[in-house]
């Protein structure tokens, strides 16, 4: 992709001014490749798929033209706090995500962005729809839920988004999804966004959208996975691992981190691991509350945090742009999900590093995301915790050792009962080893507004251009 500044500007494509301040705010002014694509088809109000690799500008490629239209378009309703434009999404955290930006986009509009998903109480959602909700950014199992309650009403909405298609296929959505498509039986604009298109989103889109174009951001022969990323694979013994990442984590050049486990129990033991060696850690994974696992990515966002450990599913919503490592302390379970994962690094012309450590049954796994995505890397080294191609192919400090420095917890996990039970003995050496041996138990730590408030005639550039 070229240099962003030699894209053209949200400005110049005809973007309200309204917006594209609210972007400047935020730093954003440029488009990235799918953005400069999308905008043009979207704010004519035409239906689209958009295809590009995660951490390219998806989220704005679909938020932008639908926040312009909602606010400034001669065929869309004007706002009286009923929804115009829905948003579907995959999971808690990417509702939250894309909610958020499209919130900051919207500063200098009337327009009320609602937030809606599973984990929370539905009370407190309905009141909050209740008070006015112009877009509407959901997971579909409550969104289905809230419509079969007469509390969202679906037969205004103007636009609706479909994003990360090919997650919400994976993860079992689209009996939902297809449920929500089906109750917009009049006529509205409809954009799929997805990193891949697999068969089943195919036929979705031939089945609900009239004559999409197909927006690809890149060429059709582009590699899944960023050339900014640095790919470091290695065989490690299973209970060498939490060494390998104690002296990964020492890296001279490591900023924010994020380690995905395959299970919710590796993810919490794993944490538990790093913290009792002296590390800033939070986690993310389906055995804590949505509260604590909002919690540990606000953290996270704000650097309070420098480490995550997470799931795939908990993790889906992690759009951070200056990601410098991805760790995949277990390999995945296929190359979609690899994928997925180390896109959480090397996003929006930042460099990162995606390190493997691929356990001695995991080989033949490792063998079939190697051949299918053509990375070239093949049999993977294998090295210890005390190896120096580790430590020279990461840039790991010669002194660097399995302890950081005392002691610490979770941040603002509450880990559920179930996920404690039969942990093993190695938390008890992990426990002796921090000088926290204690009872059993003390594993589970605390852990309408007026319209007269919107004019359309504001100023605009010349050129228009279940969970």
């Amino acid at each position: 992709m070229s240099d962003k500044n030699t894209q053209p500007t949200f400005f110049s494509l005809g973007v309200a001014v309204e917006i594209t301040h609210a972007l400047f705010e935020m730093g954003i002014t440029h488009t990235f490749a799918i953005q400069e694509l999308t905008l043009p088809i979207a704010l004519e109000g035409r239906d689209l798929i958009g295809q590009a690799r995660t951490g390219m500008g998806k989220t704005y490629g679909f938020g932008v033209p639908l926040l312009d239209r909602v606010f400034d378009s001669a065929d869309i309703e004007e706002l009286d706090g009923t929804c115009r434009a829905l948003v579907v999404v995959p999971t808690r955290e990417l509702a939250v995500q894309v909610g958020d930006d499209l919130a900051r986009a919207a500063k200098y509009t009337p327009i009320q962005v609602r937030t809606i998903y599973g984990g929370r109480p539905i009370e407190e959602q309905t009141q909050l729809l209740k008070s006015g909700a112009d877009v509407v950014v959901g997971t579909p199992g409550r969104l289905l839920d809230l419509y079969h309650r007469n509390i969202l009403a679906l037969d205004r909405v103007a636009i609706l988004v479909l994003d990360e298609a090919d997650e919400m296929l994976d993860l079992g959505f689209f009996p939902d999804v297809e449920k929500l498509m089906s109750a917009l039986t009049h006529e509205h604009q409809t954009m799929l966004f997805s990193a891949t298109m697999p068969g089943a989103v195919l036929s979705l889109a031939r089945t609900f959208l009239h004559q999409p174009v197909h927006i690809r951001a890149e060429q059709t022969d582009t590699s899944a996975t960023h050339a900014s990323t640095q790919q470091i694979v290695f065989a490690s013994h299973r209970m060498d691992k939490p060494s390998c990442i104690a002296r990964i984590l020492q890296a001279k050049d490591r900023g924010r981190t994020i380690i995905f486990t395959r299970t919710k129990r590796s993810a919490a033991e794993l944490a538990e691991d790093l913290a009792a060696r002296g590390f800033s850690v939070g986690a993310v994974h389906g055995d804590l509350n949505q509260q604590a696992r909002e919690a540990s990515l606000e953290a996270f966002r704000a650097q309070a945090i420098d480490i995550l450990v997470a799931t795939d599913v908990a993790a889906r919503g992690i759009d951070i742009d200056d990601v410098t490592h991805v760790i995949n302390y277990q390999t995945p379970d296929d190359p979609m999900t690899y994928v997925h994962r180390i896109g959480r690094t090397g996003r929006a012309g930042h460099s990162g590093t995606a390190v493997t450590l691929v356990g001695y049954d995991e080989l033949n796994k490792w063998k079939n995301i190697d051949d299918e995505l053509e990375l070239g890397i093949g049999e993977p080294p294998q090295w210890f915790s005390t190896s120096p191609e580790l430590f020279a192919a990461l840039n790991i400090p010669d002194d660097a050792t399995d302890q950081v420095g005392s002691a610490k917890r979770v941040f603002g996990a509450r880990i559920s009962a179930r996920s404690m039970g039969n942990r093993g003995s190695s938390r008890g050496q992990r426990s002796a080893r921090s000088g926290r041996v204690g009872k059993a138990g003390r594993a589970q730590r605390s852990s309408g507004r007026e319209q007269s408030s919107r004019s359309r005639h504001r100023s605009r550039p010349t050129q228009r251009f279940q969970d």
